[in-house]
């Protein structure tokens, strides 16, 4: 865990030439090094034009500068933000005038995610609003970036709260019946714990299903296009894509490495691999990029077994085979047949009825393609209120529906098993609790916020 007994500091603006640099200080003994900085003290919440000088008396630059107090700041703590021209030497220079002047009160440069760690220690955010911040800046799309508003704002956390307020409620009445058994309590009925656990766990549900498309629109679809050489893998990128990203020619193995591209479909994301065509070779360079597609294969999130339609049966069979022992588990594969434009009537005789047929050259039954696409890939087809979610929230919520299966299997037990009841209520609280970090081993916090980026 990082030291918070120390001012920090840190650039708060992406890299690179800009109009405006922004460097930030966090922490304590703020008032004296803004005393170092400028010779005087500054207003709370006013801005200031003040100039920063180097050890000689020169001019460094002329900066904006704004002094926020504790608790009423990004932080919690007592904050300065001074906003100047954005020349990443520029930058560097103020930077170290600051270091060396705030060298005394133990200035230090800010770790990884260690401004957005200090907000939700001091309880200005939670943990899912900190990830939400980290969300934000990173969204692929619109979409996304509306999801991740909501969950900075409080949406999910909301949801999370009122779903732990419930069980503790139901929690209160299990134990409360456990401390005065004499009384002969039918809790069951009485409390109408039934009706209360259908609640819970219909709320539970409806949370898991839209963590799922959270999921989905945070981190996008791993898409990737597999099958036998020159069946048209690569011009089916390009036409996903929009643009020639993939070398296409008539030689097969011309794709000897995979290709990856990203692309919208419906405001959700898309990584779409482009893998070296399966297939029995002697040629070294090639047998490297088909074990390549093959972890591709492995860490998909779904597969698009690509065929070509023209030939004669669409013969697949132990390719398809060999996929689905390869493909992780409910990893779900779309199964396309490419060229339809070659065919004329052949597609009407076709014994796979299942089959999707396509031309990405003429772009016949794409538009259906992206469809089943969203759909294979478990997408609900709908933004409105969505919050974006991580691996560790979906892991989290999964855990809460475990345990919460097992109170429902004790609580039709009756008063025989009240305190298993409430152990496995405790259990559902717990993981949920981990989602907004009231509950969460300091380890795992490291590790998230180690992830955010420098001045964040």
């Amino acid at each position: 865990m990082m030291n918070r007994s120390l001012p920090i500091i840190a650039v708060a603006t992406a890299p690179g030439r800009a109009g405006v640099g922004v460097i930030r200080i966090s922490g304590p003994k703020l008032l004296s090094i803004i005393q170092a900085l400028f010779k005087k003290s500054l207003l709370p919440r006013q801005a200031s034009v003040l100039t920063l000088r180097d050890a000689s008396g020169d001019a460094i630059d002329q900066v904006l500068a704004i002094y926020f107090t504790a608790p009423a700041s990004f932080t919690g703590e007592d904050v300065l933000e001074l906003q100047c021209h954005g020349g990443p030497q520029l930058l560097e220079l103020v930077m170290k005038r600051c270091l060396e002047l705030g060298k005394d009160e133990g200035l230090v440069i800010a770790e990884p995610g260690e401004f957005t760690l200090r907000a939700y220690l001091n309880n200005k955010i939670d943990l899912a609003q900190a990830e939400a911040i980290a969300d934000l800046i990173d969204a692929q799309s619109e979409a996304a970036v509306l999801g991740a508003a909501r969950s900075l704002q409080g949406a999910f956390s909301d949801d999370i709260n009122s779903l732990i307020d419930e069980i503790t409620q139901l929690r209160i009445l299990v134990e409360s019946t456990l401390d005065f058994p004499e009384e002969e309590i039918e809790f069951l009925e009485n409390a109408q714990a039934h009706k209360r656990l259908a609640s819970v766990s219909s709320k539970l549900t409806t949370l898991r299903q839209g963590a799922k498309q959270g999921k989905i629109l945070r981190d996008g679809i791993q898409l990737v296009l597999a099958g036998a050489p020159n069946v048209g893998k690569s011009s089916l990128l390009n036409r996903l894509a929009g643009e020639e990203v993939a070398i296409v020619t008539p030689i097969a193995g011309t794709t000897r490495d995979r290709v990856k591209e990203s692309v919208i479909i419906d405001g959700v994301p898309m990584h779409v691999i482009d893998t070296a065509g399966l297939r029995e070779t002697s040629d070294e360079v090639e047998l490297k990029g088909i074990g390549r597609s093959w972890d591709a294969i492995r860490l998909a999130d779904l597969v698009i077994f690509l065929q070509d339609a023209h030939s004669e049966g669409v013969n697949g069979d132990e390719l398809r085979e060999k996929i689905l022992l390869a493909i992780p588990p409910k990893c779900p594969v779309l199964e396309v047949g490419n060229k339809s434009d070659l065919m004329g009537d052949k597609q009407k005789n076709q014994p796979n009825k299942d089959m999707l047929f396509i031309s990405a050259k003429t772009g016949y039954g794409i538009g259906e393609l992206k469809s089943k696409i969203l759909e294979k890939a478990g997408w609900g087809g709908t933004q409105e209120g969505l919050i974006l979610a991580r691996r560790r929230h979906l892991d989290c919520l999964e855990r809460a529906a475990s345990h919460l299966q097992k109170s429902e299997e004790f609580a039709a037990n009756g008063n025989s098993s009240l305190e298993l009841f409430a152990e496995e209520l405790r259990l559902v609280q717990d993981q949920l609790g981990q989602i907004t970090g009231k509950v969460l081993p300091d380890d795992l916090l490291g590790k998230i916020f180690s992830q955010f980026c420098i001045g964040k």
